[in-house]
């Protein structure tokens, strides 16, 4: 099962109080105070690991809570601190407070970390406390709470390309045409409920990562649909193919499709439609006279827009759209190396 949000509650350990205690030493007239200092409560940590894909343990399990610290002890011991827990999340999550939506963390490469709750201090014994005039001090300090935060997590998927396109645009089978994934592939609308990854090779020692991003239909930012659950996950993707389906079969005119798309990718975050895209019509192989394909090609051609067309069935076109994107993406690799540097 793939889940990509869930909330859940954190809590930091409570520091362990201080204590009040003196000395009782044998042939030592004037034992003082010698009260230690309770430890620190645990923190909650969140750690990215590569080795996780989904949310989904975290649907289970909803509560984290550290151990508190543990008082301290006479003849200046300090209490333990308590133990941390360490919750492992996948790459590419966000972490945001449930309520007021603040973004408070984002972890984007693997073994990234992040101290979310911060256990409480430990308080400090009566030794602290002795003075010229006060040599039998008896306050000690009670140890502070942790915080406490409610979280809803998010995951964002990290691939290179977005494949967008309408339910049966062809986005699965261009995937496994492609990669190793092996997405479910039907005939009817909707065979995707959930997002899949490709890694595609186009050199010796080159290569990049693609997403299926499916249900995308208009509306789809008012929540028609699947497409307002998945769109979060094309917002990382540096590169975005429209796939349009130009067969007999289609139903919607190729360029209307087209445009119906763009609208929803602005509607839902005006960011994504600055995006680099190119338009890659599908199924060509069942064009027929090949109207359908020659209108979207004009139209993509007087707007200066790249087109691809494809068959994943006979491959055809298949190599020149790998090359096309290979190329694309290391120019935009190393565009974004420079805006860094």
């Amino acid at each position: 099962m793939f889940v990509d949000e869930v909330s859940i509650t954190v809590k930091a350990g409570r520091g362990g109080n201080g204590i009040c205690s003196f000395r009782r030493e044998m042939f030592v007239p004037r034992g003082g105070p010698d009260g230690g200092d309770g430890g620190d409560g645990g923190d909650v940590v969140f750690s990215a690991s590569h080795r996780l894909t989904t949310l989904l343990d975290l649907r289970y399990q909803r509560h984290y809570e550290a151990e508190d610290g543990k008082p301290g002890g006479g003849s200046n011991c300090t209490g333990r601190r308590g133990k941390s827990v360490e919750v492992l999340l996948p790459v590419g999550t966000s972490i945001y407070d449930l309520h007021t939506g603040d973004l408070l963390a984002d972890l984007v490469t693997d073994g990234d970390s992040v101290t979310i709750a911060r256990g409480g201090k430990g308080g400090r014994g009566n030794s602290h406390f002795a003075t010229s005039t006060n040599r039998v001090p008896t306050h000690f300090e009670r140890g502070t709470v942790g915080e406490e935060h409610e979280l809803r997590l998010e995951l964002k998927l990290l691939a290179d390309v977005g494949l967008i396109g309408f339910p049966n645009a062809g986005k699965s089978t261009l995937i496994a045409a492609i990669s190793a994934a092996r997405p479910k592939i039907a005939d009817y609308p909707f065979t995707t409920l959930v997002p899949n990854l490709g890694v595609v090779r186009y050199a010796e020692d080159r290569s990049f990562v693609v997403a299926d991003i499916p249900g995308l239909i208009e509306g789809a930012h008012e929540g028609k649909g699947l497409g307002i659950q998945f769109l979060r996950h094309i917002e990382r993707t540096s590169l975005l193919l429209h796939l349009i389906d130009v067969s007999e079969a289609a139903v919607e005119d190729p360029v209307a499709s087209f445009e119906i798309m763009r609208q929803e990718l602005t509607a839902y975050d005006p960011e994504l439609a600055k995006r680099p895209f190119a338009v890659v019509p599908t199924k060509t192989d069942t064009a027929g006279d090949g109207t359908r394909l020659a209108s979207l090609q004009t139209f993509c051609r007087r707007r200066s827009i790249p087109c691809l067309p494809l068959s994943s069935v006979t491959r055809a076109g298949l190599t020149e759209l790998i090359t096309f994107v290979g190329q694309r993406i290391e120019q935009l690799r190393a565009a974004a190396c420079e805006t860094k540097s």
